[in-house]
């Protein structure tokens, strides 16, 4: 995992936000999703297409494994 996409994150957000649906009358969000949205929301901002695989947290990174080790 060097870089993670856009593309990826939007997918695997989806995915979680399937599994674990916002919560309560706030409509909270799981870990996953929120660990998942804020490196997806930068990305956006600043225009990009992908970032290093490093600067995602580490709930972020465990999320996004979760997701790709699902999808093979």
């Amino acid at each position: 995992m060097d870089t993670v996409s856009l593309q990826e994150l939007e997918t695997a957000i989806n995915w979680w936000r399937t599994r674990r649906p916002a919560q309560g009358e706030a409509m909270s969000l799981a870990p996953e999703v929120a660990a998942l949205s804020k490196p997806y929301a930068l990305l956006i901002w600043h225009h990009a297409a992908s970032l290093p695989a490093e600067q995602l947290s580490e709930p972020a990174r465990a999320a996004l494994a979760i997701w790709r080790s699902s999808s093979t």
